[in-house]
C-alpha cells in the first residue's frame, strides 16, 4: 500500500516535465522520508562522508609535506650522572687491619670534613694483643743497639791487634834481618881470614919444604928445620881455627835465616787468626744490623697499625652508606665500612654507545641530555623545540669496549650555552641524544625503514689536522 503511493507520486513529479533530460530542483526526499525505503537511504551520499575525506586528503597533503621538513640525525643512549674527576666520585672507606667496632661517631647522611673520626676499632689478632708491644720492642732495638756498639768495639780492638801485630811483624822482621846481616857481614870476614890464613900455610908449607931441602944438602942445621916445621904445625892450627870459625859463622847466618822465616810464619799465623775474629765479628755486626732494621721496620709497623685503629675520612663529603652496623661486629682487612660521597665540583655524563655508533662520534659532538626526574619535553630531532633538556660535549671516547660490548663516552656540560641544574645526583640515570645531521624527515624515515646507521660525519677535528693547521698558521706568520 505504501509503496504504491511512493510511485505514483513519483510518476506524476516526472510526468510535470517536457525533456525527461531536465532535472527538477524539487527534492524528492521529504516525500520519501515517511516511507521506510531502507534500500534508497542507503544510495545516498551523505555530507559527513565529504568532510572525512576532505580531512584525510588534507592530512596526507601535511604529512607530505611534512617529508620535506628539516630533522637532525641522532644517537640515542643512556647512561648515568658521574663526576669528573675520579676524587669526587663515591669513595669507599676500608679497613686497613682486621679488628671489631668498638665506637661509631658519625651517621649516614653526615657531612664529615677530611681526617674526622668514623669509627674506632680494636686489635683481634694474638700477636698484636699485648698492650705493650710497642715499649716491649723499644727494648729489644735498644739491646740490639748495645750489641751492634759491643761489637764495633770489638771490632775496633781487633783492628789495635792487628796493627799491632803488623808493627810487631815489621819489628821483628827487622831484628831477625839486622842479624842475618851481622852473620853474614861475619861469614864474609872469617870467610876472608881463612882464605889469608890458607895463604900464610901455604907459604909456610913451601918453606919447610925449601928449609928440609937445604937439610938434606947439609946447608941448614936441624935446629932451623925443626923451627920452620913448628912454625908450619902453627899455620895449620890456625887455619883449622878459621875453618872453624867460618863454618861457626855460617850456622849462625842459616840460624838467622831460619829465624826470620820463623818469625814471619808466627806473625802471619797470628794476623791471620785476628783477621778471622774480626771477619766474625762484622759478620755478627751485619746480622745484628740486619735485625736491628728488622725490629725498626717492625717497630714502625706497629705504631702505624696502632693508628689505623681510628678510621678517618679521607677527604670531605657525606657518609651515604654504612656497610658494617653495631658494635663489636668483626671486620677483615680492607673490608669496606662505609662510603663517603666526595663534595662534588665538577659534573659529568657516562653514557654507552653501540660499536656502530662510535665512528659517528668524536670529542666534542654536540649531546642533548635528558635527566631522570627532571621534567622535559623532547623532540630528538628539533632540539631547539625541546623544553627541559640541557647541553653537553663529549670529553671522553674510550678505546675499548665494557660490559654489553658497549663503548663508554663522557659527556661534559655544555657552560656556553646550557647549564645543567644544581639539584643533580650521581648515580641517577639520563638519556642522551648525540646531535648529527640535519636531513630531510622522508629521508630519516627512509633510513630508519632500511635500518641504515645515520650519515657519516666526515669533518671530524682531531689531532693530526690541528697538528698540520698549527704547523701552517706558523709557517704563515714567519
Amino acid at each position: 500500500m505504501h509503496l504504491s503511493k511512493a510511485y505514483a507520486t513519483i510518476e506524476e513529479n516526472f510526468s510535470n516535465k517536457n525533456n525527461m533530460l531536465n532535472l527538477s530542483s524539487q527534492s524528492i526526499n521529504k516525500d520519501l522520508e515517511e516511507y521506510p525505503l531502507y534500500s534508497i537511504k542507503l544510495v545516498n551520499s551523505p555530507r559527513k562522508t565529504k568532510i572525512v575525506v576532505r580531512w584525510i586528503s588534507g592530512i596526507m597533503l601535511g604529512l607530505f609535506i611534512i617529508l620535506f621538513l628539516p630533522w637532525q640525525q641522532n644517537i640515542e643512549t643512556k647512561g648515568t650522572i658521574t663526576a669528573l674527576n675520579p676524587q669526587d666520585r663515591p669513595q669507599s672507606v676500608p679497613t686497613f687491619i682486621a679488628g671489631r667496632i668498638e665506637k661509631w661517631y658519625i651517621s649516614e647522611g653526615e657531612f664529615v670534613k677530611k681526617d674526622d673520626t668514623i669509627a674506632v676499632i680494636s686489635e683481634i689478632k694474638d700477636k698484636f694483643l699485648d698492650p705493650q708491644i710497642l715499649s716491649r720492642f723499644l727494648l729489644q732495638i735498644q739491646a740490639k743497639k748495645q750489641s751492634i756498639q759491643a761489637k764495633n768495639a770489638k771490632i775496633d780492638a781487633l783492628n789495635q791487634q792487628l796493627a799491632a801485630l803488623q808493627n810487631g811483624l815489621q819489628m821483628s822482621l827487622n831484628k831477625a834481618k839486622n842479624k842475618f846481616d851481622q852473620a853474614s857481614y861475619k861469614v864474609r870476614n872469617d870467610s876472608i881470614e881463612l882464605l889469608a890464613q890458607l895463604t900464610d900455610y901455604q907459604i909456610s908449607q913451601r918453606q919447610y919444604q925449601a928449609q928440609e931441602k937445604l937439610y938434606q944438602q947439609g946447608l941448614k942445621s936441624l935446629t932451623e928445620l925443626e923451627t920452620r916445621k913448628a912454625k908450619q904445625i902453627q899455620e895449620e892450627a890456625k887455619k883449622a881455627t878459621f875453618q872453624n870459625k867460618l863454618s861457626i859463622s855460617q850456622n849462625e847466618k842459616i840460624n838467622a835465616l831460619i829465624e826470620l822465616s820463623s818469625i814471619r810464619a808466627d806473625y802471619n799465623d797470628k794476623i791471620a787468626k785476628s783477621a778471622s775474629e774480626k771477619a766474625l765479628t762484622q759478620a755478627d755486626l751485619y746480622d745484628a744490623q740486619a735485625n736491628l732494621q728488622k725490629l725498626t721496620t717492625e717497630y714502625e709497623n706497629m705504631k702505624m697499625r696502632a693508628g689505623q685503629y681510628v678510621i678517618k675520612a679521607p677527604q670531605d663529603g657525606t657518609i651515604i652508606k654504612a656497610s658494617k652496623e653495631g658494635l663489636g661486629e668483626t671486620v677483615k682487612e680492607g673490608d669496606e665500612i662505609v662510603t663517603i660521597m666526595p663534595d662534588v665540583k665538577k659534573l659529568a655524563v657516562v653514557l654507552y654507545v653501540k660499536p656502530m655508533d662510535i665512528p659517528l662520534l668524536h670529542v666534542g659532538s654536540e649531546f642533548r641530555l635528558q635527566f631522570d626526574g627532571w621534567p622535559a619535553l623532547v623532540f630528538s630531532g628539533w632540539p631547539n623545540a625541546g623544553v627541559g633538556t640541557f647541553g653537553g660535549k663529549v670529553a671522553v671516547i674510550d678505546k675499548v669496549s665494557f660490559s654489553g660490548n658497549k663503548f663508554r663516552i663522557i659527556v661534559v656540560p655544555d657552560e656556553i650555552h646550557d647549564k645543567w641544574p644544581d639539584r643533580l645526583q650521581i648515580g641517577s640515570g639520563v638519556y642522551g641524544w648525540a646531535m648529527l645531521n640535519n636531513v630531510m624527515i622522508g629521508h630519516e624515515i627512509w633510513r630508519q625503514f632500511n635500518g641504515f646507521p645515520p650519515d657519516f660525519i666526515t669533518d671530524v677535528p682531531n689531532a693530526e689536522n690541528a697538528k698540520n693547521k698549527d704547523k701552517k698558521d706558523k709557517s704563515d706568520n714567519d
